[in-house]
């Protein structure tokens, strides 16, 4: 009975994602961009007010408590959290969650293959752009895929204090990243566009992955703003800054999504111990623990 719950759950998930297939992704993202970011008041409170009754989203730890008060939707769905909302859990040798989300899924690295969802995996090259010198980097080590739902707050942090070394941008699909077509759509996560965004950290070199996602119109990060859009038709690596380097405390900002997506972390072998309740579908807040340091 179980098995036959799970094939009607599974037809119907790929169901839904057949339209992905054939829509003209970066269009319409690029289209949300442009919706996002209008400033006549009555169409973005319109917005505003739809997308927070639909999605249920809950602004009391707003540093401006007042939807309207903001001057695009957009705005309003990147705004910044009081500096008391998040605290972070432990101390600099807890590694905390760099956004409030959903796990997707975490634990061990299998040689180089990331679990999906159930029935479906990824390699670590395809997700990091080919770079197999980095691949090996993170072989049988650790990973945590964190997902961001429309209603979430949308600000990226620092899970550990670190230096950041270079980007790769990958060019690719805008799927969706909602979790029925994680579970439909072969090698989500290598097929989008995203940023790998490479870190010195006490924990040795840390990858943070900002995945974009149908609808997410644009990714930023602190030190070198819009990222995306323009998009691009290959890969691009750059080196980190030098003067100044780019040094992130713990909990600080690192960058942002305009929509939901997701945010994958990579870790070396042996570094990391999961806390023992990181299992997928438990909810996380910004700051809170995911593992402690070896």
């Amino acid at each position: 009975m179980a098995r036959d719950i799970d094939r009607q759950a599974g037809a119907w998930d790929h169901l839904r994602a057949l339209p992905q297939y054939l829509l003209p992704h970066h269009a319409l993202s690029r289209l949300m961009l442009r919706l996002t970011r209008v400033r006549t008041p009555w169409v973005k409170n319109l917005i505003i007010n739809r997308m927070r009754h639909h999605f249920r989203i809950d602004i009391r730890d707003a540093v401006q408590p007042d939807p309207y008060a903001y001057p695009s939707f957009n705005a309003f769905f990147t705004r910044a959290l009081r500096p008391d909302a998040r605290p972070l859990a432990g101390d600099d040798a807890t590694l905390i969650s760099p956004v409030d989300g959903t796990v997707s899924q975490a634990g061990r690295i299998e040689v180089n293959r990331l679990l999906q969802a159930k029935g479906r995996r990824f390699t670590l090259e395809t997700l990091l752009g080919g770079d197999i010198e980095l691949a090996r980097t993170f072989a049988d080590g650790d990973f945590a895929t964190l997902y961001l739902s429309p209603r979430d707050y949308h600000r990226i942090h620092m899970p550990l204090e670190g230096r950041l070394l270079r980007t790769i941008y990958v060019p690719g699909r805008l799927f969706s990243v909602a979790p029925y077509t994680v579970r439909s759509v072969p090698r989500l996560f290598a097929r989008n566009e995203r940023l790998v965004c490479l870190f010195d950290t006490p924990a040795g070199p840390l990858a943070m992955i900002l995945v974009g996602a149908l609808f997410v119109a644009c990714i930023e990060t602190v030190w070198a703003g819009v990222v995306t859009p323009p998009h691009g038709h290959r890969i691009r690596t750059k080196p980190a800054p030098d003067n100044p380097p780019v040094e992130l405390a713990r909990g600080a900002e690192m960058g942002r999504f305009n929509m939901g997506s997701t945010v994958i972390l990579l870790s070396p072998p042996g570094r990391i111990d999961w806390t023992a309740d990181l299992r997928p579908g438990r909810h996380l807040r910004m700051g809170e623990a995911l593992g402690q340091l070896r």
